[in-house]
């Protein structure tokens, strides 16, 4: 309160600023006026202290007797208390000294802070006045006050420099507790430790070896153990200590991180040299080291898999061993099947030094424990990279299609391997194993027969009832008489089997014949490049020599070749299939390319990518799509497609047949009424196939019925012609109803028939009712329009199969990207033939409107010319052949 109304005096009650300033200025005086106190009296403890850590980092407390560290340690305790009793004259400075002392300090005269709390002797209004100026410029000197730094005058205290002897021991101590001898603050308050002896007479030479699939160097130790910090080395590392010289066999002890003591056994090699020197006549009695068992070098070694230290003839090394962690893989992506049913995994891996091995394993979901199967588990091992072994990604495929677990449900586990035998799994996944798409269903069905019993031989009874029941009635069910003989054979084999190797080799026996029925000789070609390329990829894993990799890519082209032969002979025989792609044709070029830089990476020591490479274009031949038809649901589709474009196709040509017999049977009306009498006709052939029957059937089936008419075409009259142009109605109704069942159908098929086949069953049913009253010429129109309005609705009905196929396009019998083109190519690039009736392809162009209308002129202006009788024979014969289209 009293400082708080000083303030309030002269100067500091008009300038609040000023008051403030002189406070803290005050505070900071009062605080250095402290320190100047303290700091003399406190010399005395940071001596003591600094000669303690001295002595403690020197190692004066654990090279003395347990008495005398005591002793030593009561002393500095006992100094370290004198040393304090001069604190106890230490007092907080007062107001007055801080003002004096920033003064004196600042060298203001007059003493401008002191009078601002200052009253005149004579309190009359002009002294008042006076004195109020006065403090106001006083005020003026104070505006930069200045406490300064402590003035402690340690000098006057301490005359001798005294003070600077613990400070040199202090540093000289901390540089040598860096050293191997060096000592610690704790030393005092613990037991020396034991005297360790050393013997300058044995060598050690210590070092570590990490194992090799980490690519670290090995570790030497100094021979002086002064490594400070852990070691830190590999888990599994090999320590290796070689001691030599002495009197006597030095013992080596590794300690464990839990105080538990291990003697490092001596190695094999070092023990028979020893024994062989304790083996002389004059040996040292039993538990006496021999003389010549210490000159002799010993080895000592184990393996580190915990920290701990190494101690040996007093030396001490610390290790801390880094943990091996598990590989860690998992799947990149769902398994799925390719175009020929090959398994397709992609999967990334991640291990601290590099996973070594990584396979898929496959179980069946039923799985029944009694059951006896005739092969294992399949195999299905992942192409790791040796490069980017700690993390990698990659896709393998593998055909398993061969196995007896394909097209059952399984679950499939990625395992990886490190060189340290540590495995990591992956969560499993379930899936359907990927099998042989079949489309022949005898090959399917003998498949079936090899599944039952090699996945389990008990049921051998089964399976042979199925092979009986495929030849029941044989010449319904199989058309080859090759394949109902290898089916005895098979048969025959089966009953006869007996040990896993015939049950194994009946098997092999009866999928040789379900490939046979399949694809043929395709089949065995593909088996063949498969191996192929499994032989290389297996030399290439394993570093074999250049002269092996020479041979091995030699018998993949050759197996490439054949495969791409046969390939190339289905592909003739195969029909188009408009959903592939044309960006994915595979060129025999190409292959040959591939299979070159595959050869020169192996030769230029660049096997990784070589393999890369070889997995890729087996990954290209598992997606090839083989030109087989496809199956299934799809297949049926197709199937049914197929029959509705030929029936289409029998229709025109019905309807075109239709058309050319009543243009001739109404020109031979019209000759017939021109001249004026029934005249017999000119001996044409093609009137002995114009004359329907009663029920619409050609003239071909009802030739015996006009032969015993006795009446030839030849010799009918006009009357008789036209009752033939009447007789046609009926053909011509058939096909009206045809084309209505065709529509039919492809409404059930999800089609939507076009307006071109409504028109044609219209102008149909017209043509049909002139016919029926005997008059061509209109009928001959109407079927004109009828067959331009089919051409119109066939080429609507071909653009829906396509934009149905497009939406389905690049996808196989498994829902997988297959090779070839969509125009009617095959994988090699080269045109397909075309089965069933051709409507135009996109190679060809379409006529335009004005094409179309200029043809129909040239037509109408023949049948005119025609019409009107020439007189000519041999032009009316010309322009007869020119309306023929056949």
């Amino acid at each position: 309160m009293t400082s708080l109304s000083r303030q309030k005096k002269g100067a500091f009650a008009l300038r609040p600023s000023l008051a403030r300033l002189v406070t803290t200025k005050r505070l900071l005086a009062r605080v250095v006026l402290f320190f100047e106190q303290l700091l003399p009296p406190l010399m005395p403890v940071l001596a003591v202290i600094a000669l303690y850590f001295s002595a403690s980092w020197f190692g004066v407390f654990r090279s003395v007797p347990d008495w005398l560290r005591i002793l030593l340690l009561i002393a500095f305790a006992a100094a370290f208390l004198v040393s304090l009793l001069p604190l106890r004259n230490l007092r907080w400075p007062g107001v007055a000294e801080a003002d004096r002392m920033l003064e004196e300090r600042n060298g203001l005269a007059h003493q401008p802070v002191t009078v601002q709390e200052d009253e005149p002797a004579f309190d009359t209004p002009f002294a008042r006045a006076l004195w109020r100026e006065h403090q106001t410029r006083m005020a003026e000197k104070i505006a930069a006050l200045d406490a300064g730094l402590p003035r402690p005058d340690i000098a006057a205290h301490d005359r001798f420099a005294l003070r600077a002897v613990p400070a040199l021991l202090l540093v000289t101590a901390f540089a040598y507790s860096l050293s191997i001898n060096g000592g610690s603050l704790g030393d005092a308050f613990q037991a020396a430790p034991e005297q360790v002896v050393v013997d300058p007479a044995v060598r050690i030479d210590a070092w570590v070896t990490p194992p090799s699939y980490t690519g670290r160097a090995p570790i030497y130790l100094t021979a002086d153990g002064s490594e400070q910090a852990p070691i830190g080395i590999p888990q599994f590392s090999g320590l290796t200590v070689r001691v030599s010289g002495g009197k006597t066999a030095e013992k080596v002890v590794f300690r464990k991180a839990n105080g538990q003591a291990q003697d490092i056994a001596v190695q094999a090699d070092t023990k028979q040299a020893s024994a062989s020197g304790s083996g002389q006549p004059n040996a040292a009695p039993a538990g006496q080291a021999p003389a010549s068992q210490a000159l002799v070098a010993q080895t000592h070694t184990m393996k580190l898999e915990e920290s701990g230290a190494l101690e040996v003839n007093g030396r001490r090394w610390s290790f801390e061993v880094l943990p091996d962690k598990a590989p860690e893989i998992a799947f990149d992506g769902l398994p799925k099947p390719s175009v020929n049913g090959a398994l397709e995994i992609g999967f990334t891996v991640k291990d601290d030094y590099g996973v070594q091995e990584a396979h898929a394993e496959i179980v069946p979901l039923e799985n029944d424990p009694t059951a006896t199967p005739l092969y294992p588990l399949p195999e299905y091992r992942l192409d790791i990279p040796r490069r980017n072994a700690r993390d990698a990604k990659g896709v393998t495929s593998r055909n398993l299609t061969e196995h007896p677990l394909a097209g059952k449900r399984v679950r499939v586990t990625l395992v990886a391997k490190d060189a340290a035998g540590q495995t990591g799994r992956s969560p499993p996944h379930e899936m359907i194993l990927p099998s042989r798409p079949f489309n022949e269903p005898l090959a399917a069905a003998v498949a079936e027969e090899r599944q039952v019993f090699a996945l389990d031989t008990r049921k051998m009874p089964q399976a042979i009832a199925l092979n009986e029941a495929l030849t029941i009635r044989p010449e319904e069910t199989i058309p080859k008489l090759t394949n109902y003989l290898l089916l005895q054979s098979a048969l025959t084999r089966m009953k006869l089997a007996r040990g896993d190797e015939a049950l194994k080799d009946t098997a092999q026996y009866l999928w040789e014949i379900a490939l046979g029925m399949e694809d043929g000789d395709l089949s065995l070609a593909e088996r063949k490049l498969r191996e192929a390329q499994q032989k290389l990829a297996d030399a290439l894993d394993r570093n074999a020599p250049d002269e092996e990799i020479k041979k091995l890519m030699d018998e993949l082209r050759k197996a490439m070749q054949d495969y791409m032969a046969e390939l190339a002979q289905r592909m003739q025989n195969a029909p188009m299939q408009p959903n592939q792609n044309a960006q994915n044709i595979l060129r025999q070029q190409d292959l040959e390319r591939m299979m070159d830089q595959i050869e020169n990476l192996a030769r230029s020591g660049n096997r990784d990518a070589a393999q890369q490479m070889l997995s890729e274009l087996q990954r290209m031949m598992n997606n090839l799509q083989a030109g087989r038809p496809q199956r299934g649901q799809q297949s049926q589709e197709n199937s049914e497609a197929r029959k509705q474009i030929d029936k289409l196709g029998e229709i025109l040509r019905d309807q075109q047949k239709l058309m050319e017999q009543t243009f001739r049977l109404d020109q031979q009306l019209r000759d017939r009424m021109q001249r004026g009498e029934p005249e017999m006709g000119e001996n044409d052939p093609l009137l002995d196939e114009m004359n329907p029957g009663e029920n619409g059937e050609p003239q071909d089936q009802q030739q015996g019925q006009q032969g015993k008419e006795g009446q030839p075409s030849d010799q009918m009259t006009a009357e008789q012609l036209r009752e033939a142009l009447k007789q046609l109605r009926a053909q011509q109704d058939g096909l009206g109803k045809q084309l209505g069942e065709l529509q039919k159908k492809l409404g059930e098929m999800g089609m939507k028939p076009g307006p071109g086949f409504g028109q044609a069953q219209r102008e149909m049913e017209g043509a049909g009712r002139e016919l029926g009253q005997g008059r061509g010429q209109p009928a001959i129109e109407g079927q004109g329009r009828a067959l331009e309005a089919l051409r119109q609705g066939a080429r609507d009905m071909m653009n829906q199969m396509m934009q149905a196929q497009q939406g389905q396009q690049g996808q196989g019998p498994n829902g997988q990207v297959g090779q070839g083109d969509q125009n009617g190519r095959d994988p090699l690039g080269r045109p397909r033939r075309v089965q069933g009736p051709d409507f135009g392809d996109n190679s060809v162009k379409v006529p335009d409107e004005i094409d179309v209308q200029r043809a129909r002129e040239i037509l109408d202006a023949i049948r005119e010319k025609l019409g009107n009788n020439p007189p000519q024979e041999m032009e009316r014969r010309y322009l007869e052949r020119l309306l023929d289209i056949q």
